[in-house]
């Protein structure tokens, strides 16, 4: 047995609101059971997550970070998870720059019917960050804290 076995880690969603927020919300109602290690960010849309809130995440000790939108062609503001697609791409690749696993970061589309295809991501991405443990404290980096607290 793990030794994570029944304990929680801190996982955050953004989730835009109108598919993945959905498909959240439609797997709760439908009773589907879902790891309890998300918190979720709601955003209108995927395309305006600044990756620096990623990383001041991941940064402020978050053991995991899944970014979920509308399906491509989907989006309710046309192109903004095109725009999201892009700048989570270049993120990942800078993330083992800064020291961080980049299984520790995902993103997805899920439409607000896919209830089950939730449940399936939450399963994989929170059985993931569990198989990798909680994260390590990055050193201290006061350039990064400063681009950090600009950001916000």
């Amino acid at each position: 047995m793990s030794v994570l076995a029944g304990k929680e880690l801190r996982i955050v969603g953004f989730l835009c609101n109108w598919c993945s927020y959905g498909g959240a919300d439609t797997a709760g109602v439908g009773r589907f059971t879902q790891p309890t290690d998300l918190r979720i960010v709601r955003v209108p849309c995927s395309g305006r997550i600044n990756p620096l809130f990623i990383m001041k995440a991941l940064v402020n000790g978050a053991d995991g970070v899944l970014v979920s939108g509308c399906h491509p062609r989907d989006c309710h503001y046309a192109e903004g998870n095109y725009y999201a697609r892009r700048r989570l791409e270049v993120l990942k690749g800078l993330l083992p720059v800064l020291g961080i696993d980049p299984r520790r970061f995902e993103y997805t589309w899920v439409s607000a019917s896919e209830g089950q295809r939730w449940q399936h991501v939450v399963e994989s991405f929170t059985g993931q960050i569990h198989a990798l443990g909680p994260s390590r404290r990055l050193p201290a980096a006061p350039e990064l804290e400063a681009l950090l607290s600009r950001a916000m």
